[in-house]
């Protein structure tokens, strides 16, 4: 019999380290900016601590959707899986 399609798929390793390390990266610039400009949102705003807080929340479901996106286009130019 033949074996199943997804079995004849291999991991591609390199393009798989390539992303999470770019991802990463991308990451720690996001969500950073996400924390200090909701911090200094809340300071040219006038906001007190909780306000603060809120705002570094929505800035970081913000930076959670931009790493999301980023993912799934970075998955298209470099394929997880290939033909093996």
């Amino acid at each position: 019999m033949n074996a199943p399609a997804s079995s004849s798929r291999q991991i591609a390793w390199p393009s798989v380290i390539t992303v999470i390390s770019a991802a990463i990266l991308i990451g720690a610039e996001v969500f950073g900016a996400a924390f200090a400009g909701g911090w200094a949102l809340a300071i040219l705003f006038g906001l007190d601590n909780t306000g603060a807080h809120i705002l570094q929340a929505v800035l970081f479901g913000l930076g959670v959707l931009i790493m999301v996106a980023f993912i799934r286009a970075a998955q298209r130019v470099e394929p997880f899986t290939r033909r093996g």
